[in-house]
């Protein structure tokens, strides 16, 4: 097991920040979970008890074992929250997860061992914190009486996109982009793909390769192990997602694939995010073309990952997605 890496304070606990969300400590303490659950008449029971299979099928035992036991089951219980929220109908709902974000980050970074957690979980804070300009634009429906809370509806694209693109306007470069750009635009290149596209590694991993979702996506470009299998990279002894230019190579040859499958980016980026059946599922039910006719109706994170990735190959080349 890899050495702990050591803090001159005293270890930091969730349960010290007084910040955390409704939402969260709702999770956290078995209290009644809100608007979603109701709407979807789900009891709070159920949610949890999805959310521990989640868990249990998903987070690596080895790594949170590095954590202290009261540590590890908070930290188990909000991962899997945030995953329920992302793959969730409703973007403003991911609000609420926002602070418990923070407040779980500096716990994760104190160790090897779940640091790769915390790098991913970094990248997340920009979605919680849409959302949560998204819940201050968008008017939550009027209460009926006698009835369960309605939802707050989904945002349109363009409202999303406007707002990343102001996110974006004045922020830098990461700090470890630049070598990365150099090294691996001649790699997008030669597989004929626009060379733009390479600051998707920006918005899954802020250009760091140690990156590790809960689901086990990995590397620059949150790679699952079944599509970095499909693109000839091997993920054990060695998991060579972790390597940027072959991750950078199955990335463009996955894009490549999506692009000509939907015949539109924005349509494969969604795929990306989401999944190939997802997308197809939603072009056809509802006899659509194109991105912005299905998405309010996609999960909750590719509704903000698809602008966002927009907003930012605006940002650092200068273009816009439909223009590559």
């Amino acid at each position: 097991m890899t050495k702990e890496r050591k803090s001159p304070r005293r270890r930091i606990r969730v349960s010290d920040f007084g910040i955390l969300s409704s939402c969260f400590i709702a999770l956290l303490l078995g209290g009644p979970l809100p608007l979603v659950a109701q709407e979807k008449s789900i009891t709070f029971d159920e949610l949890v008890q999805s959310a521990e299979q989640w868990a249990r099928e998903n987070l690596d035992e080895n790594v949170l074992r590095s954590l202290q036991d009261t540590d590890q089951k908070e930290v188990k219980k909000f991962l899997a929250a945030l995953e329920k929220q992302f793959q969730g109908e409703y973007v403003v709902d991911l609000a609420v997860l926002k602070e418990g974000a923070k407040a779980i980050i500096p716990l994760l970074e104190q160790y090897e061992e779940t640091l790769p957690y915390a790098i991913w979980l970094k990248t997340q804070l920009d979605y919680l914190e849409v959302a949560e300009q998204l819940r201050l634009l968008i008017p939550a429906p009027k209460p009926e009486p006698g009835r369960p809370p309605k939802p707050v509806p989904n945002p349109a694209p363009k409202v999303v996109r406007e707002i990343w693109i102001r996110k974006y306007a004045e922020r830098p470069w990461p700090k470890t982009a630049k070598p990365y750009i150099a090294a691996l635009r001649p790699i997008f290149q030669a597989q004929k793909f626009p060379p733009e596209l390479l600051w998707l590694a920006e918005v899954e991993s802020s250009f760091d390769p140690r990156a590790r979702s809960p689901q086990g996506a990995a590397g620059l470009f949150q790679l699952m192990p079944a599509t970095a299998k499909q693109y000839g990279l091997r993920t054990w002894p060695f998991d060579q997602r972790l390597k940027p230019e072959p991750s950078a190579r199955a990335a463009a040859q996955y894009l490549r694939h999506l692009h000509a499958q939907f015949k539109d980016w924005p349509l494969a980026l969604a795929a990306y995010n989401a999944g190939e059946g997802t997308v197809e599922k939603l072009l056809a039910g509802r006899k659509a073309r194109s991105y912005d006719a299905i998405a309010t109706r996609l999960p909750a994170e590719t509704q903000l990952f698809v602008p966002r990735v927009e907003a930012t190959i605006l940002r650092r080349e200068g273009v816009k997605l439909n223009q590559l």
